[in-house]
């Protein structure tokens, strides 16, 4: 598997960018009588992809309530190279399995980490980066390891990647923290609020998110970052179950994108390196 890049970004956090939540400009969810082909996708000319459009920096909302991310540039690059318009639809991130079945999107494309369980009940594309979780916690909370995360209360997101590997990983952090099981959140900006209002002591978070959202803060120097110690993750883009055309046509577009100089572009815009 071809890798573009390896991503093991420090975080820390604080309020002076916060991604404005709202509905997508496509926001009306629609079941479409035709199934998601690329056959379908080129006589429309359209795509539909579902996004958390609070996960900074993949696809965010910015305060002018545009949609802006790492994810957005990629998806558009893409399937502008086939003539074919990107609409991005709001979903609960937690129902986005169900959301691509039931055909009111076309694609999952939004930090999308590949797991055994995605694998089975998706097509996936070629992996395009890599994550690493980790634990965000206040220096004031006076927790520098682990080990200092027994009894406390530690969040994470509703469906994410980051909530499985808790259960998946339980002797890393599920049998130390408080009740044994996480508080899970709708989304990493209400998590990181009772972060700060101390209501949880830790936070699992993708590095990604956290790299991008702390760099741009006033006070990023109020938070530490600890390694979480679970395994490294891959971002992939979640295809209806068989439509290996369409994986084909992302994978050769990402390629494309790659030899002629495209993606580096965006990975420099987004991330620096």
């Amino acid at each position: 598997m071809k890798k573009e890049m390896k991503l093991f970004l420090v975080m820390a956090l604080g309020l002076l960018i916060i991604p404005v939540l709202g509905g997508c400009g496509n926001s009306k969810k629609t079941t479409r009588a035709e199934p998601s082909s690329w056959e379908t996708i080129q006589k429309n000319k359209k795509v539909v992809i579902g996004l958390d459009d609070s996960f900074v920096p993949m696809g965010f909302r910015e305060k002018n309530g545009q949609l802006a991310g790492y994810d957005i540039d990629l998806a558009r690059a893409v399937f502008r190279q086939y003539g074919i318009k990107v609409d991005f639809q709001t979903i609960d991130w937690s129902m986005n399995v169900t959301e691509l079945r039931n055909q009111t999107i076309d694609l999952i494309w939004n930090g999308l980490t590949i797991t055994d369980e995605r694998q089975k009940a998706l097509t996936l594309s070629e992996p395009y980066l890599t994550n690493q979780q980790i634990i965000v916690v206040k220096k004031s909370s006076g927790i520098t390891e682990l080990a200092d995360l027994k009894n406390k209360s530690v969040g994470a997101q509703s469906g994410s990647s980051g909530a499985q590997d808790i259960d998946d990983h339980p002797q890393i952090l599920k049998n130390r923290i408080k009740n044994h099981d996480p508080i899970l959140y709708d989304s990493f900006n209400n998590a990181f609020i009772d972060l700060n209002a101390n209501r949880i002591q830790g936070l699992l978070i993708d590095s990604v998110y956290a790299n991008y959202y702390i760099k741009h803060m006033s006070n990023s120097s109020d938070y530490r970052i600890i390694k979480s110690n679970m395994p490294s993750e891959q971002f992939a883009v979640g295809i209806k179950k068989g439509n290996t055309e369409v994986k084909q046509k992302i994978d050769q577009g990402i390629n494309q994108l790659r030899a002629n100089g495209e993606l580096n572009r965006i990975n420099q815009k987004w991330f620096g390196k």
